[in-house]
């Protein structure tokens, strides 16, 4: 008798599934971290670096700002053409752009250039805290847009889970805030701290808020549990 091959039962067609996940699971994820790490390049890096070396060259403050301060309004519409569509948030960021360089030209004060980002923040904090009220919540939005396999999911543990819903409206509260926080040292800078001090400094304040939120965030998703409950599960693995 010829031998036939063993059927797969239901927790070999699961471990299946699983396994097609995490093959596109990583991608995915990559692609994510290439789209932030050129956000950070375009939005944070390439602005200082190059206001540092406009003041070098001889250049005005207003004038470096100005100059500078293009760099997220082109990394924004270069994302608007390649995806054929700018999104909200390119909007939005090509708006305060426009609207600082139009205040700075108008009182031809630095300041109100330096000034421009805690602007951004403070309105983006607003944003994130609105969320809470008027829909699902902006870290619920983030998850699905990072694990697009888990949209079914993460929808079904809003629907039926309470501790769910409770943990990403806390996590969206802490953003919120804590971009308030940000947005306002970020104002008291532009207007205490020497002018060519203070692009350096915006630089650092992003990296301590964000890894600080960032940190926050994990930490809360494992200890509560919500972090077990949507990603692959890799208990098939220890069994083979």
């Amino acid at each position: 008798m010829t031998p036939h091959p063993p059927q797969q039962d239901g927790e070999q067609a699961e471990a299946t599934g699983e396994e097609e996940v995490e093959k596109v699971e990583p991608a995915r994820k990559d692609s994510s971290g290439t789209r932030l790490l050129f956000t950070i390049v375009g939005d944070v890096i390439l602005p200082i670096g190059l206001y540092y070396v406009l003041r070098a060259a001889g250049m005005g403050e207003v004038s470096s700002l100005l100059l500078s301060g293009a760099a997220p309004g082109l990394n924004a519409i270069y994302s608007g053409v390649k995806h054929r569509k700018i999104d909200g948030i390119g909007i939005f960021t090509l708006s305060i752009l426009v609207v600082g360089a139009l205040g700075t030209l108008i009182t031809g004060s630095p300041r109100v250039a330096l000034a421009r980002n805690g602007v951004f923040t403070g309105l983006a904090a607003v944003w994130l805290l609105v969320t809470l009220v008027t829909g699902r919540p902006f870290v619920f939005q983030a998850l699905k847009s990072l694990l697009p396999s888990k949209e079914e999911k993460l929808d079904e543990l809003w629907t039926t889970t309470p501790s769910v819903r409770r943990v990403l409206r806390g996590l969206t509260a802490l953003w919120g805030f804590g971009l308030l926080v940000d947005a306002a040292l970020r104002v008291l800078m532009a207007y205490a701290l020497p002018v060519d001090e203070v692009p350096l400094l915006d630089g650092v304040l992003y990296g301590v808020t964000w890894i600080t939120l960032q940190i926050i965030t994990q930490i809360t998703l494992y200890r509560t549990g919500t972090l077990r409950m949507f990603l692959p599960r890799h208990s098939h693995s220890a069994r083979t």
